[in-house]
């Protein structure tokens, strides 16, 4: 008897780590849902009243997703330890910079956190080039905290 009680036991305490570890991962995994959609299950962060922007945190990294007020979406960024890099989504990802640029008169803020910042310029062909700036983070455990924080 004591050999079954043993048995049950440790097969309880396995579906309790079992159980706990796929509630961790659920909750990593739908802080990102909807990244690429039209109307993502997120709320509109953007700092302009003509965009949408949606923010996502999945395992340490942002994402940054800008729509128009159709729910067009534009372009997408990805952001971790003071880098940021372009998604292959929406009608203008190729018109993103990521490197440090001059401002134009024309850009708009478009999101900004105390790591990033997205400015907007329209262009006369009808297109939109995003810039992206990050703050400069000369530790990426400092780059880290610093987006962690913004979750």
């Amino acid at each position: 008897m004591s050999r079954n009680y043993g048995v049950r036991k440790a097969l309880l305490a396995g579906f309790v780590a079992l159980g706990l570890t796929s509630t961790a991962f659920a909750q990593t995994s739908t802080s990102a849902t909807g990244l690429g959609q039209a109307w993502p299950n997120a709320a509109d962060q953007s700092a302009s009243p003509n965009w949408h922007v949606y923010v996502f945190y999945l395992n340490g990294v942002k994402y940054i997703q800008i729509n128009d007020l159709n729910g067009t979406v534009h372009a997408a960024v990805g952001a971790v330890g003071g880098a940021t890099f372009v998604l292959p989504v929406g009608v203008d990802s190729q018109n993103v910079q990521t490197a440090a640029t001059s401002a134009s008169s024309a850009a708009q803020p478009v999101y900004s956190d105390a790591a990033t910042t997205v400015t907007a310029t329209p262009q006369t062909n009808g297109a939109t080039t995003f810039s992206v700036a990050q703050a400069s983070c000369p530790d990426v455990l400092d780059c880290s905290a610093v987006a962690r924080s913004a979750q």
